[in-house]
């Protein structure tokens, strides 16, 4: 985490101190805490904080993990735009059709459902799904997870969010510098 660490600007230094702590989290096993990484980064959509955090997770997870976190974000990236919307329209009707959404990852992702379920969970968290959080809790305290795992996934995900918005942000202000 150092690397991304030494990006993060002064402003924003409570993020470097966070970013710090994830590495100490002792609720998730490593392929947990690695895969929840992987999935929230790519969830931020921050090309830089992907490109930094593949390179990392590279070093910690093994090829099969990493695809399976990477299919957690892409499967997730499309059930929390369709859920989010059926949470929120004020029309039930739209809750009787069927989604017709491809979700194969959800079975065929070859890591353990624990794992799985909490990337699903971090990938919620950082795109805002109610429903989702919701579903990916409830399945993983009925698949035996402790609420410290929960918590812990969630916490990632949201230190993770917060470091994509201070690059994103830092290299809009180079560029607008430049130009």
């Amino acid at each position: 985490m150092r690397r991304i660490q030494d990006l993060v600007p002064d402003h924003a230094k409570d993020l470097r101190l966070n970013l710090s702590a994830i590495e100490k989290t002792d609720s998730l096993t490593p392929a947990q805490l690695w895969g929840t990484v992987l999935a929230a980064s790519i969830a931020t959509r921050s090309p830089r904080l992907v490109r930094e955090v593949e390179a990392l997770a590279a070093e910690h997870l093994e090829d099969g993990v990493a695809t399976a976190a990477r299919t957690a974000a892409a499967v997730m990236a499309m059930n929390n735009v369709y859920y989010r919307f059926l949470h929120l329209a004020s029309n039930d009707a739209y809750a009787q059709l069927p989604a017709r959404l491809r979700m194969q990852g959800l079975a065929t992702h070859g890591v353990p459902q624990v794992d799985f379920e909490l990337w699903s969970l971090a990938v919620s968290a950082v795109n805002g799904c109610g429903m989702c959080i919701d579903a990916h809790e409830r399945k993983l305290r009925a698949e035996g997870a402790t609420e410290a795992q929960v918590h812990d996934a969630v916490r990632v995900a949201a230190i993770l969010h917060g470091v994509a918005t201070v690059l994103d942000a830092e290299a809009a202000r180079e560029g607008a510098a430049a130009a």
